[in-house]
């Protein structure tokens, strides 16, 4: 049953049960899927009975969990990719670790997906204290017992490829110019190249090909990384005034600029992007605000409310980046011809 939906152009969201909503999605039609499941005994989310938070074990989870998987995998275009954010999940009572990521290996491989990388997104340990109010991390646990003291554990992207050959390739004709992070120069960079700014705006302009484009190459090493130590934490849509009173303080959207690197490395312009747990709506907000189409679903009530609102200003970031390449492209007639360095 669907609650409440806003459909648009380019993008459809769903209050709804996701089962529901992907039983309805035509087989091989989604081009890349993206998003955080709820973790296992980790947070609730709702009351709703229907809620994966809401299973009473890690066994009925993972049942549930395949189901879903089953699904994405059929809507999924052959070749194609899907994308899922998780973490390592503390057991609070014995202080150790449940290797979450390898059960969302073993499910998709189950299913018609190959696992195909790993992407690793750096903490800052005094920031995930704060959010997190972990002891383990308190500096007083050094002093007193250090057998009991953890790292601040990342989050993973787990990357999987869908069973078949796509019939159409991911391409970047032009190379990769736009970085999603804190720092798209690293010292080394700044001291070779000079303001990175100069250094995009030459190179936009170069007539290069574009394997030649240094630009490029350097945007494209940060990303190849097996660890994406600059996400910006705070780069989140708003989603604090979606909370409820009995919510997990630490309940967080996946960041921008993850989403963002996803986005781009995985999909063609104008196509299609599904979230299952849509949240705030950040897995259909980027993919719409860089050209493609996307599918959302949300079953709490309160996410699917700040979801619509967060999607108002989705048209409006994509209109200024298309106004932004525009004015670029201008500017770039001054440089056409210029000896890149």
């Amino acid at each position: 049953m669907v609650k409440n939906q806003v459909i648009a152009d380019n993008y459809a969201i769903y209050e709804s049960d996701c089962m529901f909503v992907l039983a309805n999605i035509p087989t091989e039609t989604i081009d890349f899927s993206v998003y955080s499941p709820p973790f296992a005994g980790l947070y609730n989310y709702s009351s709703s009975e229907n809620d994966f938070s809401n299973c009473e074990t890690k066994e009925q989870f993972l049942e549930q969990y395949e189901f879903l998987v089953a699904e994405i995998s059929r809507v999924t275009k052959p070749g194609r990719i899907t994308a899922v954010h998780a973490t390592d999940i503390m057991n609070s009572k014995t202080e150790c670790l449940w290797d979450f990521p390898h059960e969302i290996i073993r499910i998709h491989e189950k299913h018609g997906f190959k696992y195909k990388n790993r992407i690793t997104i750096w903490k800052e340990p005094l920031e995930v204290r704060r959010r997190t109010m972990v002891r383990s991390l308190m500096h007083k646990m050094i002093i007193e017992d250090s057998t009991k003291c953890f790292t601040a554990m990342p989050d993973y992207v787990l990357i999987f490829k869908r069973d078949g050959e796509s019939e159409v390739p991911v391409t970047h004709p032009f190379g990769l110019f736009e970085y999603a992070g804190a720092t798209p120069f690293l010292d080394a960079h700044k001291k070779t190249y000079g303001d990175y700014e100069a250094f995009k705006k030459k190179w936009m302009a170069s007539t290069a090909p574009a394997y030649e484009n240094k630009l490029s190459h350097l945007t494209w090493q940060r990303y190849a990384s097996s660890v994406w130590e600059d996400i910006r934490a705070s780069n989140v849509l708003p989603f604090r005034d979606s909370r409820d009173e009995d919510d997990e303080k630490h309940v967080h959207p996946l960041q921008l600029d993850v989403i963002d690197r996803l986005v781009e490395l995985y999909t063609n312009p104008g196509e299609t992007v599904l979230t299952p747990f849509m949240g705030v709506g950040s897995e259909v907000y980027v993919p719409v605000s860089m050209g493609r189409k996307a599918i959302g679903i949300e079953l709490k009530d309160t996410y699917f409310k700040q979801a619509v609102l967060n999607m108002k200003d989705a048209e409006l970031r994509w209109d200024a980046k298309r106004q932004k390449t525009l004015f670029e492209e201008i500017e770039q007639e001054d440089f056409v011809g210029e000896e890149m360095d």
